[in-house]
Formats: structure tokens, C-alpha cells, sequence
């Protein structure tokens, strides 16, 4: 399964895509770190919560970052898809908190085919679009010898399979890694007390 990876990531572009589950945005910043340009993440701005620079810096430079804030979320859709529209904006990231409607996911989905551009909404686990071209279901994996293991899983896949990766982030390649299955890893060597 690992060999088929290069087929969904880098994910497709001209097109939005969604992430969801409690590592949604490391595979967001994981995707910015394959793009090239400008990032726009766009949110509601009663949201408390704020990416810190330093917490995305070994996936992207920070300069490339642009961020929007809107009064609800019609107005991030809005935003969203005009950025999209734009051709300006490598990558756009939209945070939801509600569902997306049919219509607002195909207005999206036909802007970034227009502006070239991909999207990334992150969403509520259960509460993404049929619009969308794939939807990942990312979570971290406890490992003592690795805190860095994350599983992805495509759970909606418009134009293929679904399939599951363990993966890590390499630092210095920028890139995503995929990690063998438990039972094919070599035993790590651990240091005598």
C-alpha cells in the first residue's frame, strides 16, 4: 500500500480537498510545505486558537503566510473562494466549523479550478462536503522511539480508492515520508541504562 502514495499525496491540484480528525493541521501544513507560494489560511475570527510561526517553520517559511479572518462562516467561504478564484494564492485553508453545503463546496471546487489553486477545508469529523475531492482523516500515532508517526486516511475519494499510510515529516527533504508497518520497522536499539 505504501508504493501507491505518490498517487493522493501531493494531493491534486485545482482542486479542494479536506482534512479532519486531531492531526488535521499538521497534514495542512504538510500540504503547504508542497506547495510552492503563498499561503492564505483563512478562519472565523471568534476562534481563540491561532497557528504559531514557530509551530509550522520546519514545514514552510512563515513570510509565505497570509492570514484572513471573517466575521462568520459564510464570510470565509466567501473570502475563501475568492482567493481561489484569484490565481494569486498557492494554497488556501479554510477552518469550518459547520457543515458545508453542497452549492458553497461546488462554488469552491470551481474557483480553484479557475484560479488554478488548491484548497484545504479543515473540518469537524462527519461534517465535510460531497463536494470535495478527497477528505483525510488524520490522527498521531503514540510510538516511544517516534513522536513524530502519523496515520492518514482517505475516507472520500472522488476519483479512486480509499487506503490508509502511516507517515512522518522529513524535516530536511520537506516532505512526507511513509513508514513501514509496525511489524516491517527495525527494532530500535534503545541505550543501556
Amino acid at each position: 500500500m505504501a508504493s501507491d502514495f505518490h498517487i493522493h499525496f501531493p494531493l491534486r491540484p485545482n482542486r479542494v480537498h479536506e482534512a479532519c480528525g486531531p492531526s488535521a493541521l499538521g497534514f495542512a501544513f504538510a500540504v503547504a510545505g508542497q506547495r510552492r507560494g503563498t499561503v492564505l489560511w483563512v478562519t472565523e475570527a471568534w476562534h481563540a486558537d491561532q497557528i504559531n510561526p514557530a509551530g509550522f517553520a520546519p514545514y514552510f517559511d512563515p513570510r509565505n503566510l497570509l492570514i484572513a479572518k471573517g466575521k462568520d462562516q459564510t464570510d470565509v467561504l466567501a473570502t475563501a473562494e475568492e482567493a481561489l478564484r484569484s490565481g494569486a494564492i498557492a494554497l488556501t485553508v479554510i477552518t469550518v466549523t459547520k457543515p458545508i453545503g453542497l452549492t458553497e463546496g461546488r462554488r469552491l471546487q470551481l474557483a480553484a479550478e479557475s484560479g488554478k489553486s488548491m484548497g484545504l477545508c479543515l473540518v469537524p469529523d462527519g461534517m465535510g462536503s460531497n463536494a470535495a475531492e478527497t477528505r483525510w482523516h488524520c490522527e498521531p500515532i503514540f510510538d516511544a522511539a517516534d513522536s513524530t508517526l502519523q496515520r492518514w486516511e482517505i475516507i472520500k475519494n472522488k476519483s479512486g480508492t480509499l487506503a490508509t499510510w502511516i507517515v512522518r515529516w522529513n524535516v530536511e527533504a520537506r516532505r512526507i515520508t511513509v513508514v513501514s508497518e509496525t511489524g516491517e520497522r527495525p527494532v530500535s536499539q534503545v541505550a543501556p541504562d
